[in-house]
């Protein structure tokens, strides 16, 4: 009975960590903690980068402003090895997609039951903190790399070029039906493979959080500060949350990493004509 039990609400448990702060119905459904938490990293971004640009000075820059020229500097870098062309917005959109992207993933790091029980008193019955983790995020991010995609394809080889290519490239105009299916599937895996990779590793590394937060979820408190097996379980769940967050220290900016280096190498070879390419 104790076990039927303990499965009951450990399932419950995942289920309530796993479900989103939700209003409205069918396609009209918004994850209002999704929105909220994208929001609030966002202005979080702007407001610290702004303050580093309004107080930078010639003289001793400070931590705030070394950062932030570090971190300028290394995506430039990326952008140069990459992107083939001269474009002033490639830099701060591949600056934002790191940065923000980073901060989706940094959500994870937070102790599982942290925010949601803060804003459970709050009223709020559901809520999940890992924007990353929610697909419809990391789909909006990808989906907006894809229509750049477009863009710069256009503004590399002009209207009629991309189309031409988009109809004669790689086998020649008389295999223009296969050309179309090729260029076309080609196109849709860009967003898919970013939005995919990105919400895969995030919704493994909260659910392995969740699953690790179960080990002192089964019994009562006193039961785990007056017996040994409670505190056993007490502490293998901290060197287990320990271990698997400094694990998640690497996957967190490797992951903000891969999406800022794909959004470049994508866009460079949008705006690169394959004619350019064999020269």
């Amino acid at each position: 009975m104790a076990v039927e039990e303990q499965g009951h609400s450990s399932s419950e448990y995942i289920t309530h960590h796993l479900t989103h702060w939700q209003v409205g119905e069918g396609f009209w459904t918004f994850n209002i903690d999704t929105i909220l938490f994208s929001v609030v990293l966002g202005v979080l971004f702007l407001f610290f980068f702004r303050r580093a640009a309004a107080t930078a000075s010639e003289g001793v820059p400070t931590g705030l402003q070394n950062f932030c020229e570090l971190l300028v500097e290394f995506v430039e870098n990326a952008v140069k090895e990459s992107f083939p062309g001269e474009s002033r917005l490639v830099v701060p959109l591949a600056l934002t997609v790191f940065v923000w992207t980073f901060l989706w993933n940094f959500m994870d790091l937070i102790p599982v039951d942290l925010l949601p029980s803060i804003f459970h008193a709050g009223g709020a019955q559901y809520l999940r903190v890992v924007p990353a983790a929610d697909m419809s995020a990391t789909f909006a991010l990808s989906i907006s790399v894809f229509f750049l995609i477009i863009v710069y394809s256009v503004m590399g080889k002009g209207v009629g070029g991309y189309f031409k290519e988009f109809l004669t490239h790689p086998f020649g105009p008389w295999l223009m039906p296969f050309n179309l299916i090729i260029n076309f599937v080609e196109l849709l895996a860009k967003p898919l493979s970013l939005a995919l990779r990105l919400f895969g590793n995030l919704y493994a590394g909260e659910l392995i959080f969740i699953l690790i937060a179960l080990f002192t979820l089964s019994e009562s408190i006193g039961h785990y500060v007056t017996s040994f097996s409670g505190w056993a379980a007490i502490l293998g769940q901290g060197v287990l949350q320990f271990a698997w967050a400094v694990f998640h220290l690497l996957v967190v900016p490797l992951q903000a990493f891969i999406f800022m280096t794909l959004t470049i190498v994508y866009l460079g070879m949008a705006y690169q004509s394959h004619d350019d390419e064999h020269h």
